[in-house]
């Protein structure tokens, strides 16, 4: 990973915490098999891959809706 695709990617996703999760989700899934949502270089790995994805906005954080609070 290139510090230059972290500081972008952070841009995108300002939690670092989520940032890692996010990537280590879709590094999971491009070594099961899923394709590149981006054109990789040959020689690019699946965290600078992942990476991408997020700068490209092809990945984006999505949080939850919360669901209501009920009360008795």
């Amino acid at each position: 990973m290139t510090s230059h695709l972290i500081e972008e990617a952070l841009k995108k996703v300002p939690s670092q915490q989520a940032l890692v999760n996010i990537v280590s989700k879709r590094v999971r899934q491009l070594n099961q098999g899923e394709r590149p949502l981006v054109d990789a270089g040959f020689r690019a790995g699946y965290a600078d891959i992942a990476l991408q994805e997020i700068i490209e906005g092809k990945l984006t954080l999505v949080y939850p809706a919360a669901s209501p609070v009920v009360e008795d």
